[in-house]
C-alpha cells in the first residue's frame, strides 16, 4: 500500500470536543488535512517538541525517547494506519541494529515520538478518504467521494447534514456570510 507523507501544520482546540485539542496533519503533496482529536497532555507533548522547548525535567515522551536511544532503538517512521469507529490507530516503525519492528501506538503518542526522533509521519489513502478534509478558500471541507456535486458550482448538495452544520459553524466564525447563506439554503431544502 502506498503511503502518503504528512506534516504537522497546527495544534488547536478541538471544535467538536471541549477540553481536547486537534493536531492537524497536512499531506505533503496535496491540499488535504487530517484532523486528529487528542488530549491536552498529548497536545502539550507535541507542542513542546515542535517548538524545541526544553522543560526542566523530561516529559513522558522525552523519557521514552531517552530509553529507546539508550538501547540503540530509533523510531524511523510513524504510520497513521487505520481508522475504526472514529478512532485513529498508529504504528511506530522502529529499527535496532538493522532489525525493524512495528509497535502499535496511540496516534497522539506516535506523533509526539515522531517529532522527537525527527521521523516522518505517513498515512494511507483509505484513511485520508475516510477522515481527510480538503482546504478550500481557507475552510476545511470534508473530503469524501460524494462531495462532487452534479449541480454546477454547488459542492454542498452532496454533503451530509452533520457535515453541513459543521461547515456552517466554521464559515459563520470566519464571517463568510455568503457561503453561510448557501449552506443554510441547502439545509433548509433538505429539511423541507
Amino acid at each position: 500500500m502506498e503511503k502518503i507523507k504528512l506534516n504537522i501544520v497546527a495544534i488547536s482546540h478541538s471544535v467538536t470536543q471541549s477540553h481536547n485539542y486537534a493536531v492537524i496533519l497536512s499531506e505533503e503533496e496535496g491540499g488535504r488535512r487530517l484532523p486528529i482529536v487528542i488530549g491536552g497532555f498529548e497536545a502539550q507533548a507535541i507542542a513542546v517538541a515542535v517548538e524545541n522547548m526544553n522543560p526542566n525535567r523530561p516529559l513522558t515522551h522525552d523519557l521514552f525517547k531517552n530509553a529507546l536511544t539508550e538501547f540503540n532503538i530509533k523510531v524511523v517512521e510513524v504510520i497513521v494506519s487505520d481508522l475504526s469507529e472514529g478512532i485513529f490507530f498508529a504504528q511506530l516503525v522502529c529499527e535496532q541494529d538493522g532489525n525493524v519492528s512495528i509497535i502499535d501506538s496511540r496516534t497522539s503518542d506516535a506523533i509526539a515520538l515522531a517529532v522527537r526522533f525527527n521521523a516522518p509521519i505517513y498515512t494511507y489513502e483509505f484513511v485520508m478518504e475516510a477522515a481527510g478534509v480538503q482546504v478550500e478558500d481557507g475552510l476545511m471541507i470534508p473530503d469524501t467521494p460524494k462531495r462532487k456535486s452534479s449541480r454546477k458550482g454547488d459542492s454542498y448538495s452532496s454533503m451530509s447534514v452533520s457535515d453541513l452544520e459543521e461547515v456552517l459553524n466554521r464559515v459563520l466564525e470566519a464571517e463568510d456570510y455568503e457561503k453561510a447563506a448557501k449552506i443554510r439554503d441547502e439545509l433548509t431544502r433538505r429539511r423541507s
